[in-house]
């Protein structure tokens, strides 16, 4: 099994590349230092038909497979992971819509989350709900033609920005994670921002508490019928995860791209430190590393794309693969420019703490492991 990309998508990476080194690598050093939400790269992406790129043709988007999206996710990230993210939670938050929603929900938020008009939020992590979704506590209670939300969501990337939600409640909690639903919230009354996080990284990407107070939702904006939001969420994650491992490859790529020209360039004992074999076999681990987990996402990605049953497992390998490859790597990249990999004069520090959530968002690593095994010894 291979996975060479077809010429269509060899190109693809090239434009995106072209994209990002020419209008998006300038800002990424100054949209961490702010911490303040790129709106110019949101509107960039929105005007490259990114945004909906995921999104099916019918409903305004690109229909794009997942490995192109992929690719596209890569690209991103190796310059400024704040930008990558804009484009891999429009796809995330939107997916829930696209294989659950009625056809009338799809027509009404789909073209504007796609358009890049709207943008979207996947509405999943609570303070006692994080790895064990299955403990949601925001309650969604069914009166007449209407649903009425109260609960809390926590870390949810575009929370206070978004104007569509892809949000996860409890309907029936008897029933345990087989009571959840999933419903189309829009940004109005009932719903209103709590705590905006102060992060390590991707501090260009707004993460804040949402809090829903009475907020009333139509009952058409339920995503599938009552009790299938957990299975909804499970299929959004195994389709997202490669992505958001996509994400991690193309933070690490940029990172041992990094170190490479500065073994180079930076000379000790009279030579580049590159000729030192303790930093050449640190390369050497880097390259390798960086390749084994482009090539799982690209299966992960491919299986996706052909609907393989087996995808969970390898979704989950990929994402845990790709970032803790980037963790490694980011990491390794800031030893092999010494003290100048330490100082924000350098884009090495700020690759190794955009790096390490992605060992935590769309499911830590350690769940990822528990995927893994469990289906190893089923």
């Amino acid at each position: 099994m291979t996975f060479e990309l077809t010429p269509e998508q060899e190109a693809l990476r090239r434009e995106i590349r072209r994209l990002a080194e020419e209008k998006i690598a300038p800002r990424a050093a100054e949209i961490d230092r702010t911490g303040e939400y790129p709106w110019d790269i949101q509107k960039l992406l929105a005007e490259q038909g990114l945004l909906g790129y995921a999104i099916p043709e019918e409903y305004g988007g690109s229909g794009a497979d997942l490995l192109s999206c992929c690719i596209v996710g890569e690209e991103l990230a190796r310059v400024c992971a704040n930008s990558s993210l804009i484009f891999v939670v429009q796809k995330l938050a939107a997916y829930p819509i696209v294989i659950a929603g009625s056809e009338e929900t799809k027509r009404k938020y789909l073209p504007p989350v796609a358009s890049g008009e709207k943008l979207a939020a996947f509405c999943l992590t609570e303070r006692e709900a994080g790895s064990d979704a299955g403990a949601t506590k925001t309650m969604a209670r069914r009166e007449g033609d209407h649903y009425v939300i109260n609960g809390q969501k926590c870390f949810i990337t575009n929370g206070g920005l978004a104007e569509v939600h892809s949000v996860f409640c409890m309907t029936d909690p008897e029933k345990g994670y087989k009571g959840i639903s999933a419903f189309v919230v829009e940004k109005g009354p009932g719903l209103s921002v709590g705590k905006i996080e102060d992060k390590m990284g991707m501090r260009g990407s707004q993460t804040s508490e949402l809090i829903f107070e009475d907020c009333r939702v139509p009952v058409e904006n339920r995503l599938g019928e009552e009790g299938t939001g957990f299975i909804t969420a499970m299929k959004t994650l195994d389709n997202s995860r490669p992505l958001v491992g996509a994400q991690a490859l193309g933070i690490a790529q940029g990172a041992l791209e990094l170190a490479i020209a500065w073994a180079k360039e930076r000379k000790q004992f009279g030579k580049p430190i590159g000729m030192l074999q303790g930093i050449a076999f640190m390369l050497a681990d880097m390259a390798t590393e960086v390749e084994a987990a482009r090539l799982l996402i690209y299966k992960a990605a491919a299986m996706a794309d052909r609907g393989d049953p087996n995808l969970s497992i390898y979704s989950a390998m990929s994402k845990m693969k790709a970032s803790d490859v980037a963790m490694r790597v980011t990491t390794d990249t800031v030893q092999v420019m010494g003290g100048y990999g330490y100082m924000r004069d350098h884009p090495a520090e700020r690759m190794m703490r955009d790096a390490k959530v992605t060992q935590i968002y769309e499911g830590t690593n350690q769940v990822q492991r528990v995927v893994i095994s469990r289906a190893l010894l089923r």
